[in-house]
């Protein structure tokens, strides 16, 4: 693992650091931000995975997540969000291939051989970030923004007991019925809809929920919301009596001005979740 930078922030550490990945077949960068309590030993960890064309850098920059996190003693991870490189494949288009990694593995080429973000989010990272850093394996939560948030949820829902919260700011609530979906998802894990259904935090819902609670936010005017189809997960939410806030925030569009005004909401969510294990 390499340091690339780290820079005092909110009396912690911003980091940014890069290590060869088994799990992609290529070096990956992450972001890290450590509260001063963590000179003092290890501390929970809120998990951020960012959207379409985002790298570890955008929410690190842009979402003011750090001051939040400082205030409650959390560690914030913000992971890229694709593997990257020379060798790995690529599309003309913003929506697949590097920066759209959708956080699932690939069985397709020529996706197959380094899209295995769902291994890598899941197991490999983790594990780097708990042998190498004071964070407490034992109090996880995990937020996310549009792709992001759709992984977040997909995530949080298919690994219980992993993430004692999880939030979300305008997600790809039911990729399988979207063009923000149907297209990467074909690409990516082939024509067969049932390998679909676990990458769908709407399906997951209905079938099996999260035990845990949950904060949905999404903006009235996002440009993107026929895309997002958020109406699927309120309804399934409803449907299966989830304990969860669903929010559609009157004017915000899908930008980070968006993210920003309620993040300080959404971390301190989480920190009531986290500090209740």
């Amino acid at each position: 693992m390499k340091i690339l930078s780290e820079n005092t922030c909110f009396g912690g550490v911003q980091g940014v650091y890069s290590h060869a990945s088994a799990a992609t077949g290529c070096d990956m960068t992450f972001a890290l931000f450590l509260p001063a309590e963590a000179r003092d030993g290890p501390v929970p960890v809120l998990w951020y995975l960012s959207g379409l064309t985002c790298t570890h850098e955008n929410a690190m920059t842009k979402a003011g997540a750090q001051a939040w996190a400082a205030e409650h003693g959390i560690a914030l991870v913000f992971p890229d969000t694709s593997p990257r490189g020379e060798g790995v494949a690529d599309d003309a288009a913003y929506d697949l291939g590097q920066g759209a990694g959708f956080y699932l593995n690939a069985s397709q080429d020529p996706w197959k051989p380094h899209y295995q973000m769902w291994d890598y989010i899941a197991e490999e990272l983790p594990a780097l970030l708990f042998e190498n850093f004071p964070l407490e394996q034992a109090r996880q939560a995990i937020t996310g923004h549009s792709m992001g948030g759709h992984g977040a949820l997909t995530l949080a829902m298919r690994l219980p007991g992993r993430f004692a919260s999880v939030s979300a700011f305008a997600p790809i609530c039911n990729p399988s019925a979207s063009d923000w979906g149907r297209k990467q998802l074909t690409a990516y894990l082939g024509e067969d809809e049932a390998a679909w259904a676990l990458h769908d935090a709407s399906l997951l819902m209905a079938q099996t929920g999260f035990d845990g609670p949950m904060l949905i936010d999404t903006g009235t005017k996002d440009q993107f919301l026929d895309l997002l189809r958020p109406e699927t997960l309120a309804q399934a939410i409803a449907a299966r009596r989830q304990q969860a806030i669903f929010r559609m925030q009157l004017g915000y569009d899908h930008s980070y001005f968006f993210i920003s005004t309620f993040m300080e909401e959404h971390v301190a969510f989480h920190a009531d979740a986290l500090y209740a294990v």
